[in-house]
């Protein structure tokens, strides 16, 4: 039996197999090594009966999650995981890895990361070419839904949204400024925090203010991630992976046209193709 996870800041995606068939599936919050100390997670482990029921019959996992870029961070979360799954060989990488390997398999070509965080590498059909991208979500994630959450709040605290959305948001959230910024920066989670408010987006994704932020974020998510790969690697095929860019594919092929670029694929939930791909 094998397990297979795929994590953001925001959500771990779980899928368990037997013999290359899913027997069981879970959602849990997300497992980022960089925000989530080993207490934490276990926590999280625990209280998923469906984690439990399976712990001791899984023998092999393959997790891959945002903030797992380092050797230190990936054991850090392997040894976690080994507490709850004592009987797994557990593999970690992080979740621009995953991303590949789902878009591409053995295949090589540019794959971007637009969900709850964003980066952007070339993939060469085993490995990932270093980059200096992955600045986490207070210096860069520019495009991805806590990118796209900061902006929401900025327009909001500042009226500087038109007033229907302003009302909207004042009704959906109740919020004001002291507690939208006493969130932030005094409490734990905030990339969590303000990736939640991306389902604002996806209810309000036809008025033209959120079309506005939409646009502009993957126009900045194209000259600081992308375009720098494309320049390096010329003539490959482009690949997405994430919520943002499943949700809004029309916007981000449309982003990708002003450029004279053709995406290949997007996958929204790259859990599926990574489930296969080790079951296989």
């Amino acid at each position: 039996m094998i397990a297979v996870v795929y994590s953001g800041s925001k959500t771990a995606f779980w899928k368990i197999a037997r013999d290359g068939k899913t027997i069981a599936e879970c959602t849990m919050p997300g497992i980022n090594p960089c925000f989530n100390d080993q207490k934490s997670i276990l926590q999280f482990l625990n209280k998923k009966v469906t984690l439990v029921n399976h712990a001791e019959s899984i023998r092999r996992i393959y997790a891959f999650a945002a903030g797992a870029s380092s050797p230190e961070r990936r054991q850090e979360l392997a040894d976690t995981l080994g507490l709850f799954f004592k009987n797994s060989k557990i593999t970690v990488r992080d979740d621009l890895y995953g991303a590949a390997i789902s878009a591409c398999y053995h295949h090589n070509g540019i794959v971007g990361i637009l969900g709850s965080g964003s980066n952007c590498a070339y993939f060469d059909g085993r490995n990932l070419e270093k980059n200096n991208f992955g600045l986490g979500y207070i210096l860069g994630d520019e495009g991805s839904s806590n990118y796209l959450g900061k902006i929401l709040l900025r327009g909001f605290i500042q009226k500087k949204m038109p007033l229907d959305i302003y009302q909207k948001f004042e009704t959906r959230y109740s919020l004001d400024r002291p507690q939208i910024l006493e969130r932030i920066y005094k409490k734990p989670l905030a990339q969590q925090f303000l990736s939640s408010f991306f389902d604002f987006f996806l209810e309000n994704r036809d008025h033209t203010y959120i079309q506005g932020i939409v646009n502009n974020a993957f126009e900045k998510y194209f000259s600081t991630y992308l375009l720098p790969v494309i320049r390096q690697h010329p003539d490959k095929q482009i690949h997405f992976v994430g919520i943002v860019a499943g949700n809004f594919q029309e916007e981000l092929r449309t982003t990708a046209a002003n450029y004279n670029l053709e995406i290949t694929s997007i996958t929204k939930e790259p859990i599926y193709n990574l489930l296969n791909y080790y079951s296989n």
